[in-house]
């Protein structure tokens, strides 16, 4: 096992998505996770219940205790439901990890529409948070809220990841999975120019937790030491089986199978 990562994230209770998929997806991909925990959520496959926020100051004491004892070679974000959150978080970088790696996944809205972040948490996301990241992660409805343009095609998010990357990230990775047809296409965009990743769709109803399973496993190959590119390209492998071979829990969104690289243990 190599590579350290912190989650800063909320719990999802279905145990899908948020620190549940993001610990998983870690560990399946021979990675240590950390958390701190930015909100419990009572959801399950149908959608989201109800939220109940952590305390702030508890959140930068999470933070702060595994950062000063355990370390971290990667921060992978998540659900960041307020402004508050939103400084804390990147208080505690600054503080402590202000060389360490940081991954964002902007989570604005839940899989079943549940909003996640406040709205008023917009302007602290990209003006405190954004700046300080190595990657940003939004899928098409997050990237065209930050970046208060819409999204038709592949075009078009090749221009919002620029404008994206212009507000400070060392990376944008825009995910095109909500895009109709039968391709599935990212666009990577650095100061060094940009990769589009594509795959043939996978029907399914189980895709609950996409976007948290995908930016964690990014997380963790950086942690290994990988490139942004080769930890995107092994992580989009990972969640692709993941999908393929979803256990079809539930009634709605249906969970990844996160444990598609684990051996059966005798």
């Amino acid at each position: 096992m190599q590579g350290r990562v912190l989650i800063v994230a909320g719990s999802d209770s279905g145990g899908g998505a948020g620190i549940q998929a993001d610990l998983k997806a870690v560990t399946a991909l021979d990675a240590f996770g950390a958390t701190a925990i930015t909100a419990l959520t009572a959801q399950n496959t149908r959608g989201v219940f109800g939220v109940f926020p952590v305390p702030p100051a508890f959140l930068a004491q999470q933070m702060s205790l595994v950062l000063e004892d355990i370390g971290a070679d990667a921060i992978k974000t998540g659900m960041l439901h307020s402004a508050e959150v939103i400084d804390v978080v990147a208080d505690v970088h600054e503080r402590l990890a202000k060389d360490v790696p940081l991954v964002v996944d902007p989570v604005m809205v839940a899989k079943g529409g549940a909003p996640l972040l406040l709205p008023e948490a917009r302007d602290a996301l990209l003006g405190r948070l954004l700046p300080r990241a190595a990657l940003i992660t939004p899928n098409l409805p997050e990237a065209e809220v930050l970046s208060g343009q819409t999204i038709d095609g592949v075009a078009a998010m090749r221009r919002v990841a620029e404008a994206l990357l212009a507000l400070g990230p060392k990376a944008v990775l825009v995910k095109g999975g909500h895009l109709e047809g039968p391709k599935v296409t990212d666009v990577l965009v650095t100061a060094a120019g940009e990769r589009i990743f594509e795959d043939d769709r996978i029907e399914t109803t189980s895709t609950h937790g996409t976007g948290c399973t995908l930016a964690s496993a990014i997380a963790a190959g950086i942690a290994q030491g990988l490139g942004v590119e080769a930890a995107i390209a092994r992580a989009r492998r990972y969640i692709r089986l993941a999908i393929a071979q979803a256990p079809g829990l539930g009634h709605g969104h249906g969970p990844l199978n996160h444990a598609v690289t684990v051996r059966p243990f005798d």
